[in-house]
């Protein structure tokens, strides 16, 4: 099986988002929002077709702004159960609008989406797909498990061999920050 790094060397689409964004630390909630936004509609679908729908999803979110999406009423899920540029899907839609009432409470109690999501770092997959599940909807394993590694929170993102994995280390993701901290109690959570 071709890793996702060789796949997407020259890709005409995934080219510049393994080579900029990919594993990369994140730390901006409409940024966080938006991977999660894409992850979430990614589900059963291709990441190519994310890729593709990508400007359309952020026209369609107000530019991936939490306020805004949750404050989102009937209309705009109507609005948005019309538009033919993204995925047109009740469950998702709903868990979207859903999801960004949850990173705004959770971005004023702790300064951010990346705050809260620090309060819990390190925890291993299943614990973070338990939390996750606790809070936000539409949130499975493949989804949990792809939205951290993608936003520096979990490793895998990229090959030890891939030149973009050095870049990525450079930055000092929290992924690695942990596995540099000795291990001890459990982290909060709240």
């Amino acid at each position: 099986m071709t890793s996702y790094c060789r796949f997407a060397r020259d890709h005409p689409l995934h080219a510049d988002y393994h080579d900029r964004e990919y594993g990369f630390p994140e730390r901006d909630d409409r940024a966080l929002f938006e991977r999660l936004v894409l992850e979430i509609n990614q589900a059963g679908l291709s990441w190519e077709l994310m890729l593709r729908k990508r400007g359309n999803f952020r026209q369609a979110f107000d530019g991936f702004d939490p306020e805004r999406v949750a404050a989102y009423g009937e209309a705009e899920r109507e609005r948005l159960l019309s538009d033919a540029g993204i995925i047109r899907n009740r469950l998702k839609i709903d868990a979207v609008i859903h999801n960004a009432g949850v990173i705004v409470a959770l971005s004023r109690q702790h300064g951010g989406f990346a705050g809260w999501i620090d309060l819990h770092h390190p925890l291993g997959r299943p614990e973070w797909v338990k939390l996750f599940k606790r809070h936000f909807r539409f949130t499975g394993g493949e989804i949990v498990n792809e939205f951290l590694m993608s936003t520096g929170w979990l490793p895998g993102a990229h090959e030890p061999d891939c030149p973009v994995h050095a870049e990525v280390v450079r930055l000092q993701p929290p992924w690695l920050l942990a596995a540099a901290k000795p291990t001890g109690g459990s982290p909060a959570t709240a």
